[in-house]
C-alpha cells in the first residue's frame, strides 16, 4: 500500500516521446496521484498495487488499472487486452454486487505525457471505474476486529455470515452451467491446474520455499487427486461445476447495503469456472488465514443447508491447499516484482504462512480417519453412518452386515437373542471386529 500526497506529484511535464510499455503505464499511474486529473471532487489519492493491477482510492470513486503484464495466466500486455478485460470485471461482478462497479473509462494523452480522464487525445490506458466502499463494512477488517466485540455485534455478525452462505448457495445454483464449463470440473483440467501451479512455484523452491516442505504438498496432492477421482466426476454429473468466483476471500466481502461481493476473476476463464466447493475452500482457507475458523463454518453450513451439498466437506482440505498454493504462487510473483527490502521480507513472511496452511491442509486429507458410531439397537447407527459416508465419499463398514454375512445369514434376517449369545457371543465378536 502506498499513500500519496495530494498535489506534490504532477503529471503535466514532459516526458520522452518514445518510450516502452511499462514506461507508459507509470506515466499514466504518475498523473493519477495528481488531484486535477480527476473531474469529480477527491478526499484523498492512495494508490493499491497487486501483481496484475494499480488501483487508485479518491474518496468516492476507484479506478482500476491492469497492468501491462504476461504471466502466461493471463496477458494484459496490448490495450485492447487490457479494454477487454476490463468491460469483463464490470459485467462479471455485478452479479454479486449492486451499484459498485459503474463503467470503463478511457484515459487519453492530449500532449506529450499530458494525461487526462476521457476527453481528446490518443487513447492510452482504460480503467474500471467503481464506487468505494467503506473499509470499516470489509469482511476482512470485520474480522480482524472482532476479537473484542460486544456479543451482540458478534451475534449480527454470525447472523450475515449464515446470509452469505444462502446468497452463495443461490448464486452457485444460478450461474452458468454448460458443457464446456463441466470440462473445468473434469480430472485432467484439475490436474493441469495443479500442476501449472506446481511449475509457477518451482523458480522459488529452495529460497521462498523450503524442498521438503514443497514436495511434501506436490505428492500428497497428486494421491489425492487420484484416488478421488471418482467424486470428482460425481460433482460433474451432479452439476456442481459452475461460471463462479475463482477469487472468494474476505477482502473481497462487504458488509454494506446488503452483502456485496467484488472482484471476481476475470482474466482467465478456467480460473473462474469450477467446482463450488474450490471457490468456498478459497474463503475458507482465508477465515482460518486470519484465525477465524468458526466464521468460515457459519458460511459453509449456511451454504451446505441451502444448496443441499454436504459432499463439499469431502472435498474442502484437498481444495483449501490448492488455494493455498494459489495464494503462496502470488506472493512469489510478487516477491520477484518488488525491489523494496521491508516488503520483500513481508511478502518472504505471507509465503511462510501459505506454505504453511497449504501444509496443515495436505496433512489433514491425506492422513486415514476412522468415524465409529455405536449405540443400542435402533438408534440410528446405519442411518447416520451412511448419511456421513456418502457425504464425505468414505466406505461405510457395518458390523452386523459382516456379522450376519460370515455366519451365511439372510441380511436382513430379524431376531432377538439374549446378551452374548448366539452370533453375537464374544469369540464372534471378537471375528468380526477382526474382519472389519
Amino acid at each position: 500500500m502506498r499513500q500519496w500526497d495530494n498535489g506534490v506529484h504532477r503529471h503535466g511535464k514532459d516526458v520522452p516521446e518514445r518510450m516502452n510499455v511499462g514506461d507508459r503505464f507509470e506515466s499514466v499511474c504518475h498523473a493519477l496521484t495528481d488531484v486535477s486529473f480527476y473531474p469529480h471532487a477527491v478526499r484523498r489519492i492512495e494508490r493499491l498495487d497487486t501483481h496484475i493491477s494499480a488501483v487508485f482510492l479518491t474518496g468516492d470513486w476507484v479506478y482500476k488499472l491492469k497492468k501491462p503484464v504476461d504471466f502466461g495466466f493471463l496477458d494484459f500486455t496490448t490495450l485492447e487486452a487490457r479494454r477487454r478485460f476490463c468491460l469483463q470485471e464490470v459485467i462479471l461482478n455485478q452479479r454479486l454486487s449492486h451499484g459498485v462497479y459503474h463503467s470503463v473509462v478511457e484515459i487519453c494523452e492530449e500532449g506529450p505525457g499530458r494525461f487526462r480522464l476521457g476527453g481528446p487525445g490518443e487513447v492510452v490506458e482504460v480503467a474500471v471505474r467503481m464506487k468505494e466502499l467503506p473499509e470499516a463494512s470489509c469482511l476482512r477488517s470485520i474480522v480482524l476486529g472482532s476479537g473484542s466485540v460486544e456479543r451482540a455485534v458478534e451475534a449480527r455478525l454470525a447472523s450475515e455470515l449464515s446470509d452469505l452462505g444462502m446468497k452463495l448457495a443461490r448464486f452457485y445454483a444460478a450461474s452458468d452451467r454448460s458443457p464446456t464449463i463441466d470440462e473445468f470440473g473434469e480430472p485432467d483440467r484439475i490436474a493441469f491446474n495443479m500442476e501449472e501451479n506446481f511449475e509457477q512455484i518451482d523458480p522459488f523452491v529452495d529460497d521462498l520455499v523450503p524442498r521438503g516442505h514443497w514436495e511434501l504438498i506436490r505428492e500428497v496432492s497428486r494421491a489425492f487427486f487420484r484416488d478421488h477421482q471418482p467424486l470428482l466426476l460425481q460433482r460433474v454429473a451432479e452439476g456442481r461445476i459452475r461460471d463462479g468466483h475463482g477469487d472468494l476471500r474476505t477482502d473481497h466481502i462487504y458488509l454494506v447495503d446488503g452483502i456485496q461481493i467484488i472482484d471476481c476473476i476475470e482474466f482467465n476463464n478456467r480460473f473462474r469456472y469450477g467446482d463450488a466447493a474450490l471457490d468456498l475452500a478459497f474463503l475458507h482457507m482465508d477465515f482460518e488465514h486470519l484465525g477465524r475458523s468458526d466464521l468460515s463454518l457459519l458460511v459453509l453450513e449456511a451454504y451446505v443447508r441451502e444448496a443441499g451439498d454436504p459432499e463439499l466437506y469431502g472435498l474442502l482440505d484437498f481444495y483449501a491447499a490448492y488455494r493455498a498454493i494459489v495464494k503462496l504462487k502470488v506472493s512469489c510473483l510478487r516477491f520477484a516484482e518488488v525491489q523494496d527490502p521491508e516488503e520483500r521480507a513481508s511478502l518472504r513472511q505471507e509465503a511462510v504462512r501459505y506454505l504453511d496452511q497449504a501444509c496443515r491442509y495436505t496433512i489433514q486429507f491425506s492422513r486415514p480417519t476412522l468415524w465409529v458410531f455405536c449405540g443400542l439397537p435402533a438408534t440410528g447407527k446405519s442411518c447416520l453412518a451412511e448419511g456421513l459416508g456418502s457425504a464425505l465419499s468414505i466406505r461405510v463398514l457395518q458390523t452386523d452386515q459382516i456379522r450376519k454375512g460370515l455366519e451365511g445369514k439372510d441380511l436382513h434376517e430379524e431376531g432377538v437373542v439374549p446378551y452374548d449369545t448366539g452370533i453375537y457371543r464374544r469369540e464372534r465378536r471378537n471375528r468380526v471386529y477382526a474382519h472389519m
